[in-house]
């Protein structure tokens, strides 16, 4: 069984930073690609970023790309979102997840097996 716990979300101003964490534990950490998504009120949850098992290769949103930067720690089996220039737009539940095999892509939700809670991220005008 896996377990995921994010951390790092909170209130910040527009044009503002945050970094979210996502410590896992339960598999070889190492061995599985992860992935970062969000919903906001009254819309579907969608993909931001993904990370390869390696950390060799990562995959964002259009709409995030060039702000957000994904990396991994697999010493320490996590996962961080870096988040700059936000915008209110970018107003979430942030939530980490993992697929349900190793040595595959966390991009697409229906490969995935595991979410963590969520951690709100909130940005204000």
């Amino acid at each position: 069984q896996v377990q995921l716990a994010e951390s790092g979300g909170g209130l910040v101003q527009a044009g503002g930073s945050l970094r979210l964490s996502c410590a896992a534990s339960g598999r070889t950490f190492s061995n599985y690609g992860m992935g970062w998504f969000r919903q906001a009120p009254g819309k579907e949850r969608e993909f931001v970023a993904a990370i390869s098992w390696s950390g060799g290769t990562t995959d964002y949103a259009d709409s995030v790309k060039g702000r957000f930067t994904i990396s991994r720690d697999n010493a320490k089996s996590t996962v961080y979102l870096q988040m700059n220039s936000l915008k209110p737009e970018d107003t979430a539940v942030y939530y980490c997840a993992v697929p349900r095999q190793p040595y595959t892509s966390a991009r697409a939700m229906n490969l995935l097996g595991y979410w963590g809670q969520g951690t709100q991220v909130t940005v204000s005008s």
